[in-house]
């Protein structure tokens, strides 16, 4: 028998006996679609999942691919029809091995860059140094993000800009990493919530009413995840649903525009009308649906950690998302989903963030 513990595992061992192993999952599983082994899919992650509570399993190498390589899409739980939790199982049995000092080595390097510099790319500049704004006291903040701060400037960029040519009295924040990447990864709640309270000390010191967030990782962290740890005292929207408030009046577009729904903003939160809503109010412009789109939308291949620890399977999910796409302008409304989705097209598709698109029209 293994001496592997299982505390937060265990707590799952009757979602997992629930699971009838019918199989429904394996036909929407992305990284299941990418590799043609059953231990990719849904139910074959809660098999090994229950095989590690019962000390049938230790957690080796390829039982860490199958559970590392799971992007937490959740499409599994749309399809499943005993509705099995297979990501908190996922993420239950990630945190475990983590306890037990088994973490894939680029993911170490990340959470070592977060909790030394407060973000996943070890970048010495603060966000507001980063974005060469000034943080004051204001009612609207708006919360970038370590991707589209460091990575893809330009998505910030816009929203400044947008905030700007709306004439919207806003501040920047001293923000630190949303925790996002050390929760999908596995790393224990202890050590993800001092940089909630720390965001949120930051944010209330400001007098905010309402944060708006470019990303969904980062929108789904505070939605969801913040309120199960500490108290959010403020307003929480998308960029997107903020900027459908505001109704802006953009300039025509004589474009046929698909839109790719972000897991963490479509069936974490329940996003889909909002990016809609935007690129519908474009003069010209047609929107034309992806094959699979809102709650059946397909995963981008770069959520839960793959893109770090496994980015050929990112790529490889990427791809087959893309080759759904039939339009002038694929527009998504995440940070790491232009970047994941660009990866796998090598920038020869016109792939941008709907803050990006708006910013050009407005």
């Amino acid at each position: 028998m293994s001496d592997f513990k299982v505390d937060r595992l265990k707590r799952m061992e009757q979602a997992m006996l629930t699971c009838t192993m019918c199989g429904f999952c394996k036909s929407v599983c992305p990284s299941y679609k990418e590799s043609g082994w059953d231990t990719s899919a849904a139910r074959g992650r809660v098999i090994l999942s229950y095989g590690l509570t019962q000390g049938d399993l230790e957690p080796d190498e390829e039982v860490m691919e199958a559970l590392y390589t799971c992007t937490t899409c959740m499409d599994c739980y749309r399809r499943c029809p005993s509705k099995v939790d297979v990501v908190g199982i996922v993420e239950d049995a990630r945190k475990d091995m983590v306890a037990a000092g088994n973490m894939l080595s680029k993911h170490e390097e990340i959470v070592s860059k977060v909790k030394e510099l407060g973000n996943p790319y070890g970048e010495e500049r603060s966000v507001p140094e980063s974005l060469g704004e000034e943080v004051r006291s204001a009612s609207l903040a708006y919360f970038a993000g370590c991707t589209a701060t460091y990575r893809s400037e330009s998505i910030s960029k816009a929203a400044l800009s947008i905030f700007k040519k709306l004439g919207e009295d806003f501040t920047v924040l001293d923000e630190v990493c949303c925790g996002s990447v050390m929760g999908r990864v596995g790393c224990p709640d202890e050590d993800i919530t001092p940089l909630m309270q720390r965001n949120i000390d930051n944010i209330s010191s400001l007098g905010v009413e309402t944060l708006v967030l470019s990303c969904a990782g980062c929108y789904r962290m505070f939605k969801e995840d913040y309120p199960k740890h500490v108290k959010v005292p403020f307003r929480v929207l998308h960029f997107t649903e903020w900027l459908v408030g505001r109704k802006p009046v953009l300039r025509p577009l004589e474009k046929r525009i698909a839109y790719h729904d972000p897991c963490h903003l479509g069936r974490h939160a329940g996003v889909y009308d909002a990016p809609r809503q935007l690129i519908g109010s474009i003069p010209g412009a047609t929107l034309v649906e992806m094959t699979n789109n809102r709650e059946q939308s397909r995963c981008c291949g770069g959520g839960g950690g793959v893109r770090s620890a496994y980015p050929e399977v990112a790529r490889s999910i990427a791809s087959a998302r893309l080759d759904e796409m039939e339009a002038d302008i694929l527009v998504t409304a995440c940070p790491f989903c232009v970047t994941n989705l660009k990866a796998a097209t090598g920038e020869n598709m016109n792939i941008m963030d709907i803050t990006e698109l708006v910013d050009c029209l407005l």
